[in-house]
């Protein structure tokens, strides 16, 4: 555990000394805020569900951003070798960079609470729609994380991981809109595999365990995918 948290302690420095996370941070500001204002005051509603599904759409972009230096970085750096070597297990290195991006994209949800907070100056919001809410996008978020972190294990191209993490994190945002046109069994399938129709009860203040596991399992699957990678390109 200790060695995880070294890990993740690392990243964190690294993604602090960065240009890119004050870039993402503020995008992601300036959209949240936008997106809240204009959909309150049109509505004169405290309709949050609406800015979640927005704000759903911009992680399909800044997810990415977070996780493409994760193993892109350290191979073109040349120190993806001592990793490798390091007494650190695939998976202590893994679980410990996807942690370090789980808690920046955390400190990234924390940053917009302030907006919500201002309907308290108006009314009596909802708190039960705005923590499932809160609580899907920092699932899908996850989800998104873990993809962008495979999808960096693959490349030693950043952009080339962000175009492969945005990739994969909007398949599994559309994946539903093929439904119909299969149709029977195989449209049920991919109807149950849209990541937006899970978050869909999370934004309407619907806590099922059946979404949180969806997400987690995601989470899981591209966290083996991940090392797996890692363990073929040592080899």
């Amino acid at each position: 555990m200790r060695r995880l948290w070294a890990v993740c302690r690392k990243e964190l420095l690294c993604t602090f000394a960065s240009p890119v996370f004050y870039i993402v941070a503020a995008v992601n500001l300036i959209l949240f805020g936008v997106f809240f204002y204009v959909i309150v005051s049109a509505s004169r509603e405290a309709h949050l569900r609406y800015v979640f599904h927005n704000i759903s759409v911009v992680l399909l972009f800044t997810s990415p951003m977070l996780t493409m230096r994760l193993f892109a970085e350290e191979r073109k750096l040349g120190t993806f070798e001592l990793l490798m070597t390091s007494p650190l297990t695939l998976l202590e290195l893994v679980l410990g960079k996807l942690l370090g991006a789980a808690l920046t994209f955390a400190i990234l949800l924390a940053l917009t609470v302030d907006f919500p907070i201002l309907l308290l100056s108006f009314g009596r919001p909802d708190w039960g729609p705005l923590l499932t809410g809160y609580l899907g996008l920092f699932l899908m978020g996850l989800a998104f994380l873990a993809a962008g972190m495979f999808a960096s294990s693959l490349t030693d191209n950043q952009v080339v991981a962000v175009v492969i993490g945005f990739g994969i994190a909007l398949l599994l945002f559309i994946i539903s809109w093929f439904s119909p046109q299969v149709g029977g069994p195989v449209g049920d399938f991919l109807e149950g595999m849209s990541i937006s129709g899970r978050f869909e009860n999370f934004a309407r203040g619907v806590l099922d365990t059946g979404d949180v596991i969806f997400c987690l399992s995601l989470t899981g699957i591209f966290t083996f995918l991940t090392v797996r990678s890692l363990d073929w390109r040592r080899w």
